[in-house]
């Protein structure tokens, strides 16, 4: 039996599951969740397309778990608090679970951006956004919510020119 993952037959993800206000940058970004593929269960893996303009993600922070992210194609952002540096291809960077600093790629580039995220799954994991009122909470049924907890309304995936 193969273990193969045909990468082509995986349908992307695209777009965002972040609450309006704050979806307007991850919409056009498309997802594909080789680590459900392959039927892992410890830790997640994505390879992540970024168009021009689309971030990987609001700059967050998670409280348990780790992240690894290895640059295939293109030239992202790395904004990691107030520092921001160019990644090249071959380029890797990591987060630390607890490290309260805000981080996220961004693709300011002309070309696509091409990411593979790893990342553990932790029970009751949650992740926070520096500087907004939004928080991810993996045991809350809304899945976001404001700091006081409060659900937003309407979660859903948004896409590209969705509002």
């Amino acid at each position: 039996m193969s273990k193969r993952i045909d990468i082509a037959a995986i349908p992307p993800k695209i777009g965002t599951l972040y609450p309006p206000p704050h979806h307007h940058k991850t919409r056009e970004r498309q997802k594909k969740a080789l680590g459900d593929a392959a039927g892992l269960t410890q830790f997640g893996v994505n390879l992540t397309t970024l168009p021009p303009g689309t971030w990987s993600a609001l700059p967050h922070w998670h409280e348990r778990e780790d992240e690894f992210v290895y640059v295939s194609s293109g030239h992202p952002t790395l904004v990691s608090g107030d520092h921001e540096e160019t990644l090249s291809p071959g380029d890797c960077v990591g987060f630390k679970a607890g490290e309260e600093i805000g981080h996220c790629l961004q693709n300011r580039s002309d070309g696509d951006v091409v990411i593979l995220e790893i990342g553990s799954r932790m029970q009751g994991e949650r992740a926070f956004y520096p500087g907004l009122d939004l928080m991810a909470d993996a045991a809350s049924p809304n899945s976001y919510d404001h700091l006081d907890g409060t659900p937003y309304p309407d979660i859903r995936r948004r896409g590209p020119g969705e509002d």
